[in-house]
């Protein structure tokens, strides 16, 4: 299994570095599937809408709700996140190179979500990267087995990982 993760300590930090090395992956030639997250500032109206771009090249899918000024629930479009789940489980058996993930979030650690697509990738031997928060570090841990490497926030340690398994998976 070849799974890693990262933690960047900013809000967004994690789905900035992602989208730059997806797009960096691609523009050298990598088949990459998966998802990066892209929020949108919403001025004067809370928080910002948080969409989901399916690797390579899209949908562009709204994964955020709007609740209210006064709602303290979770934001997350279920329906939304499991449409992009459904196309990125569909592209993994045409020849993907790497999985990105943008986040291993509450749904996964309650067991929906992208943990079958990560599950699919492992079984096809896909290298696999995943953003993840200090919430639910502990249950993408559990679902690893404890496998899974930590990878330093910063393109330059993602660029390399990305590098190291993508010759590997080219030689086996």
């Amino acid at each position: 299994m070849n799974i890693a993760y990262t933690m960047a300590p900013g809000r967004g930090d994690t789905d900035f570095l992602l989208h730059r090395l997806a797009q960096d992956l691609i523009a050298k030639g990598c088949k990459a599937a998966g998802t990066v997250q892209i929020n949108s500032e919403r001025e004067g109206v809370g928080p910002c809408d948080m969409d989901v771009k399916v690797l390579p090249d899209g949908p562009v899918l709204r994964i955020s709700q709007q609740l209210g000024h006064a709602s303290k629930g979770c934001r997350l479009d279920p329906d939304a996140l499991e449409t992009a789940v459904g196309i990125v489980e569909a592209q993994l058996q045409s020849g993907v190179e790497v999985l990105i993930i943008n986040k291993f979030g509450k749904h996964e650690a309650e067991g929906r979500g992208f943990r079958s697509a990560i599950a699919k990738a492992v079984s096809l031997d896909i290298p696999i990267l995943v953003g993840t928060n200090k919430l639910n570090q502990q249950a993408f841990l559990e679902f690893t087995d404890g496998m899974a490497v930590r990878l330093d926030p910063d393109i330059a340690t993602l660029t390399d990982w990305a590098h190291n398994v993508l010759v590997v998976s080219d030689a086996a």
